[in-house]
């Protein structure tokens, strides 16, 4: 597999080449019991979701409604060039087939 440098070093950090540049061989992950008690309840994985929602940014409801509106405007825009598109190829592709 032809690599370049970038590609090689990334490489090598992650473990995945040896210093000569060869391929490392992994050990594939045996299923272990342990997985099974590492598990969240379902109470403190809702209390771990609350805790991250609290830490994101929201927008405020004004940048809401000025995001919804270009988004919006950009759609109907979008959508009539594309129609309009549709329309002009099709009215060519009948005036070139028409006898």
């Amino acid at each position: 597999m032809a690599m370049n440098r970038e590609q090689k070093r990334a490489l090598k950090r992650q473990g995945e080449l040896n210093d000569d540049g060869d391929f490392v061989a992994k050990k594939r992950a045996q299923p272990n019991k342990q997985l099974r008690e590492e598990r969240t309840a379902p109470a403190e994985f809702v209390k771990e979701v609350r805790n991250e929602l609290r830490k994101v940014a929201w927008p405020s409801r004004e940048e809401t409604v000025n995001y919804s509106v270009i988004v919006l405007v950009t759609v109907t825009v979008l959508t009539a060039f594309i129609a309009l598109l549709d329309w002009g190829f099709a009215e060519s592709v009948l005036r070139l087939f028409e006898t």
